[in-house]
């Protein structure tokens, strides 16, 4: 059975929701190994298994947390030499990105970037692949010698745990000097409150048809009735009405919810390729013509200034009547 690899990307000690996601897929491909470098790793290994990790090789050196991409490049680069495995998958992340295009650099391999859905058919690695902002999808066949590496988008497959147990595989590999340069000097974390985007079953969406700020207050109100969230279009994060936390799309974050509700959108492709996969999509657009409805299962052609007041209204009065 061939090794499959994941890079269990940590945040705050624990690994990142996309690196779950990997895992359950990686269990049903082979036998699914994950990577965990840096504080938190050990701690990490229990839910790496969950997920379906058999083996979980784990360094928790602070080094790989104080500095960029190197330090963790050089590790793998000697694990994957010693361990041959078939296929090591990367989540999206920006870390990832940095990590696995030196990593490719290293081993003198390619990179299938920004897949969507990974196969092994007749022992072929087969991926579906968005080109064109997600205009076509394209299926990509990799059939170089050595490792493969596979750069996969968030919320490609959902995180289910199986209940399984990990190995725990101790790496002793020293990091270079060579590979201690660029250091991470400062972190400044973003206050959130609320869902975090990209778990929230409900997500209410501004674009630049809310022409200001200051009438985000409203997809606020809506969203915190559905205990949901509030995302934007890039449009509204470049125009600085928004952080960039709160985008979605192509350049920004993937979302799966429940239900989507797009207000003032007009459906540019660099957005809806990050939040078509939702399982109802509503969208509220005052031209008839806009892109958005495309992919809408339900559309409301009005003023969302005064859609959106009368769904608030609705759902209160609904809410009170049990």
């Amino acid at each position: 059975m061939s090794r499959i690899w994941v890079w269990a990307e940590l945040q705050d000690g624990k690994p990142q929701r996309v690196a779950l996601e990997l895992l359950t897929r990686a269990r049903e491909l082979g036998e699914a190994e994950a990577i965990a470098l840096g504080g938190g790793a050990a701690a990490a290994v229990e839910r790496l298994g969950e997920h379906g990790a058999r083996r979980v090789y784990v360094h928790d050196d602070p080094v790989y947390d104080q500095y960029i991409a190197e330090p963790i490049v050089e590790t793998l680069g000697t694990l994957i030499a010693e361990y041959q495995p078939a296929v090591v998958m990367f989540g999206e992340s920006y870390s990832a990105r940095d990590v696995v295009t030196r990593l490719a650099a290293r081993l003198g391999a390619g990179i299938a970037s920004n897949a969507t859905a990974i196969d092994l058919v007749d022992g072929q690695l087969r991926l579906t692949v968005p080109w064109l902002g997600g205009a076509i999808i394209g299926t990509a066949t990799v059939t170089n010698h050595g490792p493969k590496l596979v750069y996969l988008k968030a919320k490609s497959y959902e995180a289910a745990p199986n209940g399984g147990a990990a190995e725990v595989v101790q790496v002793s590999t020293s990091v270079p000097a060579s590979a201690r340069r660029a250091r991470v000097v400062e972190s400044v974390v973003q206050a959130a409150e609320g869902v975090k985007l990209e778990e929230a079953r409900v997500i209410v969406s501004g674009g630049r048809g809310l022409q200001g700020p200051e009438n985000f207050g409203m997809l606020d109100e809506l969203a915190g009735l559905f205990g949901g969230a509030v995302g934007a279009t890039r449009a509204v994060v470049d125009a600085g009405w928004k952080p960039y936390s709160y985008q979605i799309g192509q350049t920004g974050k993937t979302v799966k919810p429940d239900l989507y509700i797009a207000c003032g959108i007009s459906g540019a492709i660099q957005h809806t390729v990050g939040m078509k996969g939702a399982k109802t999509i509503v969208a509220i657009n005052k031209d008839a013509e806009a892109p958005i409805f495309k992919f809408a299962d339900f559309g409301i052609v009005g003023d969302v200034f005064k859609v959106v007041p009368q769904l608030i209204a609705e759902v209160k009065q609904r809410k009170a009547q049990g």
